[in-house]
């Protein structure tokens, strides 16, 4: 994808917000291998964003929306939209943290980020693991399971939220 902008050592562009996570201790799994940061800019014509969490490890998802946007300032639970988890995240860019972005040339660096974490019950968050081990917890129900959110599962959950923050301006006009 043209757009998109993994945060590795092949950047075309040095992103003030990279992040690299520290998944020593970590069980073997996808998240090893995955960029713990993705940039792009949704079909929907808005940023999209994904960021690891640092310290559990599961992934979260955010898109844009610029000044005049009906949701731009509103806080996570005042917007409607179906997301994974629903909003749990909604503010300015981060002055020097992982959840914003590098603007493409023309576009606007005053967003306002909407995003979601998958950290909810049913979700593995595989640095919590590593947290976790060697503590004498209850054993969870055998029916009980866990799926880990890839980043191609939360793009697509992006995708989503971004199509429905743009019909909601549409709708406003």
């Amino acid at each position: 994808m043209p757009d998109e902008q993994p945060t590795a050592a092949t950047n075309r562009r040095a992103d003030p917000h990279d992040l690299v996570v520290d998944k020593t201790g970590w069980p073997p799994g996808p998240w090893l291998e995955e960029p713990d940061r993705v940039q792009w800019k949704t079909a929907a014509g808005v940023p999209g964003l994904i960021v690891r969490h640092r310290r559990l490890g599961h992934l979260c998802g955010y898109a844009a929306v610029t000044h005049g946007h009906p949701a731009y300032g509103s806080g996570y639970d005042d917007v409607d939209v179906r997301v994974h988890g629903g909003l749990t995240y909604a503010d300015r860019c981060e002055a020097d943290g992982p959840i914003c972005h590098v603007p493409e040339p023309g576009e606007p660096d005053d967003v306002w980020w909407l995003g979601f974490d998958c950290a909810h019950a049913g979700d593995r968050s595989p640095g919590q693991e590593a947290v976790m081990r060697g503590l004498e917890l209850p054993r969870l129900p055998p029916w009980y399971e866990e799926a880990y959110r890839d980043v191609a599962y939360v793009r697509q959950e992006v995708e989503q939220l971004a199509e429905q923050l743009v019909a909601m301006e549409a709708d406003r006009g």
